[in-house]
């Protein structure tokens, strides 16, 4: 199988998509969640999310299923939801709040932090300290909460230390979750992502999200020769005479990208009438027209990061054609709702958006589906983010699918 794909990867032809296989095949998928979701630093939760000593979310990342929860010293940890007994789930619902982690099972017991703490009946030649929960890589950056299955974690930081400036201004240790929605978009993960890649399909779909967010591709692309129009560089200016880091900035491997781009004239949050949603604002930006700190980090994160409040976006592939989009609105740990925001209003122009992506995705994805389809060009104008996305997909595929690899298989 691995060499199939390399023979795919090898004959793929820059500036085009993607053959029909890779968006669709079950083998090439499982190659994707084993290369590249089971390697990577993913992107879990906004730390918030667990409020107090207890509480829990788990999640399902392809075969693995993952407890985060916040200890009685305020740490955030994940493990693997198996007990280590008989290996049942220990946490059987999607979030809540215990004391302590008890399976369901056969009632064995574990501390917060991981440690077993009781198991009845297992002799006196048994070594609790043995059979603790397995740990999975768990790292909290500027209140948002990073997750690694691998062995062994790649470098998580140079990547935090470059974007932990930018984040840091947003404040969001002092967040709280307004609102959190999941969708299903029957759609390979990796149409969702080239979808979000460019807003050349912007002007025909997304009418709530064009009143406020520019079409320009410089804004959302990637801008390979890191020069920007003078409006652009005066903006990175303005805001870093602020105090809010703003300049663009893409990884050298291409997997993350972070700048604060400006919204279209005018334009404060992302509302109808784009006007600040939230009076009481998340974040030590002083203007108002600060626009949006844009951070994607592949294969799972793109968020928004305004004035007033934040929005961060999970990816979570479910199936070859299937895929979980979470995305969750963040507004001061004080903010009233009713008083200090609306949240009909805070959460309109990205339900549409939203919603008007999954049409967009499950539409491309049957067409893919087709005996007809061949791959056809991408627009270097308007999808230079788009290129820039797959490239980073077959350099990482073709770079992790060694020869050693696949004598091992």
């Amino acid at each position: 199988m691995s060499e199939m794909i390399r023979e795919l990867l090898a004959r793929r032809r820059p500036g085009y998509a993607l053959e029909q296989p890779f968006y669709t095949d079950p083998a090439i998928f499982a190659a994707d969640m084993a290369t590249i979701f089971y390697r990577d630093w993913l992107f879990a939760i906004p730390a918030c999310e667990l409020e107090k000593t207890g509480s829990y979310v788990t999640q399902q990342i392809g075969a693995y299923n993952v407890i985060l929860v916040r200890g009685a010293d305020g740490e955030i940890r994940a493990f693997h939801n198996a007990c280590r007994h008989r290996g049942s789930v220990i946490c059987k619902h999607e979030r809540g709040t215990s004391p302590k982690l008890v399976c369901p099972y056969h009632q064995w017991t574990y501390e917060l932090d991981g440690r077993l703490l009781w198991a009845r009946d297992m002799g006196a030649d048994f070594d609790a300290a043995a059979h603790g929960l397995k740990p999975v890589h768990c790292r909290t950056l500027a209140g948002l909460v990073y997750i690694c299955l691998a062995a062994e974690a790649p470098d998580f930081d140079s990547f935090a230390d470059k974007v932990r400036p930018y984040l840091e201004v947003h404040d969001l240790a002092n967040a709280k979750v307004a609102h959190q929605s999941s969708i299903i978009e029957n759609g390979n993960w990796k149409l969702v992502w080239e979808n979000n890649r460019e807003c050349y399909h912007c002007g025909g779909n997304h009418p709530s999200l064009c009143r406020t967010f520019p079409e320009d591709p410089v804004i959302g692309g990637v801008a390979g020769d890191g020069n920007f129009p003078a409006p652009v560089e005066a903006h990175f200016a303005r805001l870093e005479g602020m105090g809010a880091p703003s300049r663009f900035h893409l990884e050298e491997g291409g997997q993350f990208r972070v700048a604060r781009m400006p919204l279209l004239d005018g334009a404060q949050s992302f509302t109808m009438d784009g006007k600040i949603a939230v009076t009481k604002r998340l974040g030590r930006i002083p203007a108002l027209d600060a626009g949006t700190l844009l951070l994607f980090n592949y294969p799972t994160t793109w968020n928004h990061f305004l004035s007033d409040h934040s929005i961060t976006f999970r990816v979570t592939p479910i199936s070859p054609m299937e895929t979980r989009v979470t995305t969750t609105w963040l507004v001061h740990k004080d903010a009233v709702e009713g008083v200090d925001y609306d949240l009909k209003r805070l959460t309109e122009v990205w339900t549409h958006t939203n919603d008007e992506d999954r049409e967009v995705v499950e539409n491309n994805q049957r067409g893919i589906n087709s005996p007809a389809y061949e791959p056809g060009p991408y627009s270097a104008i308007q999808e230079d983010g788009v290129i820039q996305f797959v490239d980073w997909y077959c350099a990482t595929m073709q770079n992790r699918l060694t020869p050693v690899q696949m004598a091992a298989e």
